[in-house]
């Protein structure tokens, strides 16, 4: 789709933000958040009309130029631009700039809409749009939400691959399933240990370590592990009452990178729920790539 300088005309009977933070809603109930979280609609009138919208991962000023460019009326991001709240939003602080862009464009501005740890736990949410990249056939969640009757929502998700494939194979797997970044994707276990059945948590997942254990998976893919974590996690082995048991084997990715294809899932969900509704939407995933890792160089200086 093109980019457009201007953003476009408004006709009357285009569904306002109001009608399309509804649809989002249903799909990503705030109630389904963590209560540490911060979702939902942080600007934007209820009441003006929205015909683009466009998806991304993070709330950053060149997400915020390329909405003004597209001629959006609405973004939908995966993380919260004021997560522990704040007293201003003035144009001083890279977020106030952000608020402040989006308000000016336009005849009505453009509404910014968050849906993070609610699409996290969401059936399908954003670690099923991960297993999908990967190639993984989802059973369940890794860490079930106790409110889900039907057991299908929750943080996490375990999957199958059609075939077992050696660690070093899977790695590249991930790799080729996910967006580019700086940092690659990197793996800790035997490159040759076979994989087949694996646990992934788009973002940061080395709080679960327990249930992945518990799981008795192959291989976990996540993001953002840290050395200690990992470490423990892999002297652990298969966990309690399988002391002889290995590790599950790690995959390590970007976050920006984990939960990007996301984006393309909320997409097509919105488009689908709006469709049911008789409402017309123009729709665009950003493919800027706002990990904050830019640049990437291969040790080889041997220690001692």
């Amino acid at each position: 789709m093109s980019t457009h300088s201007e953003p476009p005309e408004h006709s009357g009977d285009e569904p306002t933000l109001s009608a399309v933070l509804g649809l989002l809603d249903d799909l990503y109930p705030a109630r389904w958040a963590e209560s540490w979280d911060a979702v939902g609609l942080v600007c934007g009138d209820p009441g003006a009309p929205v015909r683009r919208v466009l998806f991304a991962v993070d709330p950053v000023q060149q997400v915020a130029d390329e909405a003004v460019a597209f001629g959006a009326d609405l973004v939908v991001t995966h993380h919260p631009l004021y997560l522990r709240g704040t007293t201003s939003v003035a144009a001083t602080t890279f977020k106030g700039r952000v608020v402040h862009t989006l308000l000016r464009a336009g005849a009505h501005g453009i509404a910014l809409y968050v849906a993070h740890t609610n699409a996290d736990s969401a059936d399908p949410g954003v670690s099923d749009a991960l297993a999908e990249a990967i190639g993984l056939r989802v059973t369940g969640p890794l860490v079930p939400d106790p409110d889900d009757p039907a057991g299908r929502r929750g943080t996490g998700r375990i999957g199958e691959l059609p075939a077992a494939e050696p660690l070093s194979a899977f790695t590249a797997r991930v790799a080729a399933g996910l967006p580019a970044t700086a940092a690659g994707v990197r793996a800790a276990g035997d490159p040759d240990r076979p994989i087949r059945r694996v646990a992934v948590c788009g973002g940061s997942g080395d709080s679960f370590f327990d249930a992945v254990r518990a799981a008795g998976v192959d291989a976990y893919v996540t993001a953002d592990l840290r050395h200690h974590p990992a470490s423990e996690a892999v002297e652990a082995g298969g966990g309690t009452g399988r002391p002889e048991a290995p590790a599950p084997a790690l995959v390590d990715a970007a976050h920006w990178a984990t939960e990007w294809p996301w984006l393309r899932r909320a997409e097509r969900d919105l488009l689908a729920a709006a469709e049911k509704r008789g409402l017309r939407l123009e729709t665009r995933v950003s493919t800027q790539v706002t990990d904050p890792w830019t640049a990437h160089a291969p040790m080889t200086a041997p220690a001692g």
